[in-house]
């Protein structure tokens, strides 16, 4: 009966996913979904920062990720020591790497073979020190502030991601405990922080899937089952474009990578109607339908 009953809420709770998504979400920029034209330095340099800041996160979350970096350089071209631009660029070039490398079981092999990713590499982390100077810097001056260290946590976050998935490799510790840190200080005092709520879910879901049962403890434990349940939570509670789809999005992986096809179906239907370029999502739903 318990078991029963848990699975209706699952099932009640994803209606409610697809329902917020597809129904009151709207184009990260405010724009119509269909696909805009390659965007242009010039074009990118000359507009309002917070517009492109958010095309960039429509491209990113079509899959369109070259078009997601050319946004964020142009955006730290004008501004080198912005953080949002810096956490744009930094996913892009993750999600690319993730794209290029995929499953491939001698990951160096498939890194060296690549023409692009030692560039992408070497970007990525730049980008990455880059922005642990200057967050570091702004904490030191402004302890409270919220937004830095959420993008602190985010940014050494993608860089964990890169060595334990891309990379294959057991590095980016020192990232991690900075980022948890940054992460819990940031819902302890805003638990309704939905881009942290995501971001700390993913750490209990690497920790528990992706490390060694020693090292996982050394690191604090981790839940798979936590993290699953915290992004249902944040794709039903978001209420802005982009919080809305990287929780949504987190809730679609996360379903795929615990074998909840159907669930993950409902959630890939509704970020469909607003991401339709994502090739991902569509061969995902025309092979599960």
């Amino acid at each position: 009966m318990e078991r029963r009953m848990g699975t209706m809420w699952v099932a009640a709770s994803l209606v409610r996913v697809v329902a917020v998504v597809s129904v009151t979400a709207a184009p990260l920029a405010g724009q119509e979904s269909a696909a805009p034209a390659p965007p242009s330095s010039s074009t990118i340099a000359a507009a309002d920062p917070a517009a492109r800041l958010e095309e960039g996160y429509q491209a990113f979350y079509n899959a369109r990720y070259e078009d997601a970096a050319t946004i964020g350089s142009a955006l730290l071209v004008n501004a080198p020591d912005s953080l949002d631009g810096l956490e744009l660029r930094t996913s892009a070039h993750l999600f690319r790497l993730k794209a290029i490398i995929g499953d491939a079981k001698n990951k160096e092999k498939a890194v060296k073979e690549c023409a692009v990713c030692a560039d992408l590499l070497s970007t990525l982390t730049a980008d990455t020190r880059h922005a642990q100077t200057l967050a570091r810097a702004r904490l030191h001056a402004d302890p409270e502030d919220e937004n830095t260290k959420f993008l602190l946590g985010k940014i050494d976050l993608n860089y964990l991601w890169l060595q334990l998935g891309p990379l294959g490799k057991r590095a980016g510790w020192d990232e991690y405990w900075e980022a948890r840190r940054s992460l819990d200080d940031v819902l302890a005092k805003n638990p309704g922080h939905t881009r942290a709520k995501v971001a700390r879910a993913w750490m209990d879901y690497i920790v528990d899937t992706r490390v060694p049962w020693g090292t996982k403890w050394i690191l604090g434990g981790g839940s798979r089952k936590k993290a699953l349940v915290a992004v249902r939570e944040a794709a039903i509670a978001a209420t802005e474009p982009l919080p809305r789809a990287e929780a949504g999005f987190a809730l679609w992986e996360m379903e795929l990578r615990e074998k909840n096809h159907s669930e993950a179906l409902v959630v890939a239907n509704g970020l469909l109607v607003n991401f339709p370029e994502n090739k991902d999502l569509v061969k995902f739903v025309a092979a599960n339908q």
